[in-house]
């Protein structure tokens, strides 16, 4: 019986570094109703995750313990009420929590098949920044086909799958990257112009450029003035981090006169019923872009579940193009 195996996980133990990081034993979780217990092929590292590490991110009430907010694997077993999987199906799932793990357990309403043409061990590095991408970009930020979008950070989980994603919705995509080869890959994943932030003024590109419609933005700090500047009228500018800060300064006349709206989210805490709506939204508009050959996932780098201190350096570097992959 599944009730009587164990099951590890990723703990931070306290604030602080990758050396906080530990793999403990845990009971195996049973799922409950409408529930599905995941044997986890792989797992998404992200940037929430180095948050929560450092302390300043705690997990919503109710969340399984442990680290990690993405999963792919095969399901194990299903939980009263649950139609639609069985035993052995492979799936991707949004977690609130345990992720880093052998066994998750997860709302079948965040339950997703892997998308045809996408590998199990791939599909790990989809759930969190497609439901990101579509909630932000896609339902707030109200992108259309034709419309300019501004990604900052181009070659992160979010930033790579942004941009694909808006490339298949038919919009013109202008990306940030901090290397010559970051730039390049995102040229290759389909940004229309990709600026080398170092070495270029983004705000000054993007006007001569003509604008944006949407900005996605991560950086925060001086970067939202830049991006109001550079914003073409009733623009929505979208905030899902703030690397450089979330306290800023602002010309809020610019606001006004370019009717800009000013927004942002977070997906973790959310509801399950509307996590399951973004599921839905999700499987039928984005899994045929990734069964077209549209969309697939960046992978950067891969680590075993042992070495996940080893996957949160490389992400405190900066260094990575796309995901960070933990195989369990």
């Amino acid at each position: 019986m599944t009730e009587t195996r164990d099951n590890q996980i990723v703990i931070a133990r306290e604030p602080g570094g990758p050396e906080v990081l530990d793999l403990v034993t845990r009971p195996l979780p049973t799922p409950g109703p409408g529930e599905i217990l995941i044997r986890n092929v792989a797992c998404g590292v992200n940037r929430p995750d180095q948050i929560e590490r450092l302390g300043f991110y705690p997990a919503p009430p109710g969340a399984p313990e442990g680290l990690g907010l993405e999963v792919a694997g095969h399901v194990e077993a299903v939980g009263d009420g649950v139609s639609g999987f069985a035993a052995g199906d492979a799936v991707c799932a949004l977690v609130a929590g345990g992720g880093y793990a052998r066994y998750s357990i997860a709302p079948a309403g965040s339950v997703l098949p892997v998308p045809d043409g996408v590998a199990v061990e791939d599909a790990a590095g989809l759930p969190e920044t497609v439901f990101t991408v579509w909630t932000n970009v896609f339902e707030i930020g109200a992108l259309s086909r034709g419309e300019t979008v501004l990604v900052h950070g181009g070659t992160s989980g979010i930033g790579s799958t942004a941009i694909q994603m808006a490339k298949a919705a038919g919009a013109r995509v202008i990306a940030t990257a901090g290397t010559a080869d970051k730039v390049a890959l995102c040229k290759t994943l389909g940004a229309d112009i990709a600026i080398h932030y170092r070495e270029e003024d983004f705000e000054a590109v993007v006007t001569e450029a003509g604008g944006a419609d949407v900005i996605l933005d991560m950086v925060g700090g001086a970067y939202v003035q830049k991006n109001i500047n550079c914003a073409n009228m009733g623009a929505r500018l979208v905030s899902i981090a703030f690397l450089t800060g979330s306290r800023v300064e602002l010309d809020l006349m610019r606001v006004m006169l370019k009717r800009i709206t000013l927004t942002g989210s977070t997906l973790r805490a959310r509801p399950l019923a509307e996590k399951a709506r973004l599921a839905a939204a999700v499987k039928a508009t984005v899994w045929p872009w990734i069964a077209a050959g549209k969309l697939a996932p960046v992978v950067d780098s891969r680590f075993r579940l042992e070495d996940v201190r080893a996957a949160h350096a490389r992400l405190d570097s900066g260094a990575h193009a796309g995901k960070i992959l933990l195989d369990c």
